[in-house]
Parts: structure tokens; C-alpha cells; sequence
């Protein structure tokens, strides 16, 4: 089984690749599309140079590297945006493709704590509903998961025929070698959880700067919300 995980950042992205991690029959990537992306679109990004140097940017061998595995099952942890025009999307045709979602103004306010004034292209709702429309696939919101981690992972398992393995709950802290060379700047908070945290608490305030964001974000992420899976 490959497992493309489809989500924006500040998603619960990063603690879901641990989750699949901590199983003895799952190997994970960490965006592979993410470096391609950076040279595509000419981004400015935290880490950008280093993202650049320690990653592949050719999209060809990021595609074939998607189609391997080495353990039972293979997942992949990807951005909606990171697939610009052009790249090759063969490979996620015959995944079982997972689209991930949070309420925009919680990764708004999350994001623009690491990297100053977010755009809609770079929260990737936008994106998301395009490639749900492509791919189809199953829908998960993260303040289920935080909200109710066994009862969610166990519902998502049994939508996609894989047995549910009580090692996705935990996790030692501190870094992964499968990381890409940004989590130093990203990965923080995961870093130190050994598990999924608890339930999320009322949405936070956005910056009125933001708030255009905000409002351009939230019918895309209404649509694939009403899609989701419960447990």
C-alpha cells in the first residue's frame, strides 16, 4: 500500500508521518515534491538554499522514488501546492490518496508565527480541492484526530483495509532521519510530542491583515470538511 497524505502546512501533517512511522510495516517521505517546487516557483522560503542542496529537484526521480517502497507499505507525506503545473502526477494515480484538513484561521495564525504573512497559495486550500477533484480519495480533519486520536486512526484504518496498529499513538521525541532538512525550522513542537496532543480549544483570533486570507481559505475548506470521515 502507498499512502499519499495530501495537506497544507500547520496541518498535524508532521505528527500523522510519526503516527504511520511508529509502525513496523511503513516507511514515510517527508515532501519529497518540496525542493522541485522551490526551484519551479522561485519561492522564498525558510532554508530555502539548504532545502535546495540536500533534496531532489528533479521531479522525474521524485515521481519514481514515489512509486517504491522498501518496507510492507510506503507514506507519503505531501503538500497540495508543492505540485506545480507540469509535474508529474502519474505516480499518486493508484495511492490511496488521504486529503488532510484544519480550519484555515488555526493554520493561519500557526503559520504566520514561522514565516511572516502567509498568502492563500501558500496554505494550499486552493490546491487541496483541485487535487480531491483529480484524485478523490478520503477526507480527515485534524481537530478529529486531536479531538479523539485512537477512535479517528482506527476509522481511517478501516476506510482504507489496513489493519489499525496501537504504535501509531506514540512516538519518541526528537527528530526523524526520514526529515527533510527544514524541520529545524518547522518541526519544533512535533519534535518534542511523543503523541498526537489533545483537543484543540476555540479558533484563534487572525490578524485583520490576514483576514483576506482567511475568507478566501474557508469555502474550500468547508467543501472538503463536509466530506470528512468521523469515527
Amino acid at each position: 500500500m502507498r499512502i499519499a497524505m495530501w495537506s497544507g502546512p500547520r496541518n498535524l501533517s508532521t505528527a500523522m508521518m510519526y503516527s504511520f512511522g511508529a509502525r513496523s510495516d511503513f516507511a514515510v517521505m517527508d515532501e519529497p515534491f518540496y525542493a522541485a517546487y522551490l526551484v519551479a516557483t522561485g519561492a522564498d522560503h525558510p532554508m530555502r538554499d539548504a532545502v535546495i542542496a540536500g533534496h531532489e529537484t528533479d521531479t522525474a526521480k521524485v515521481a519514481a522514488a514515489c512509486q517504491s517502497g522498501g518496507a510492507p507499505h510506503l507514506y507519503m507525506k505531501h503538500m497540495p501546492h508543492h505540485m506545480c503545473a507540469g509535474f508529474p502526477m502519474e505516480w499518486a494515480q493508484d495511492c490511496v490518496n488521504v486529503h488532510l484538513i484544519r480550519h484555515p484561521a488555526r493554520v493561519i495564525a500557526s503559520y504566520a508565527a514561522k514565516r511572516e504573512a502567509p498568502t492563500l497559495d501558500d496554505i494550499g486550500f486552493a490546491r487541496q480541492v483541485d487535487l480531491y477533484s483529480r484524485l478523490g480519495g478520503l477526507v480527515v480533519d485534524s481537530t478529529d484526530i486531536r479531538a479523539n486520536p485512537e477512535g479517528m486512526l482506527r476509522a481511517l484504518c478501516a476506510a482504507i483495509d489496513l489493519p489499525f496498529d496501537p504504535a501509531m499513538l506514540h512516538w519518541p521525541a526528537g527528530a526523524r532521519a526520514a526529515d527533510g532538512v527544514w524541520a529545524t525550522h518547522w518541526y519544533g513542537a512535533v519534535h518534542k510530542s511523543t503523541g498526537f496532543a489533545g483537543a484543540e480549544g476555540p479558533l484563534p483570533e487572525v490578524d485583520e491583515s490576514l483576514k483576506p486570507v482567511l475568507d478566501a481559505a474557508l469555502p474550500f475548506y468547508e467543501q472538503l470538511q463536509a466530506k470528512r470521515i468521523s469515527a
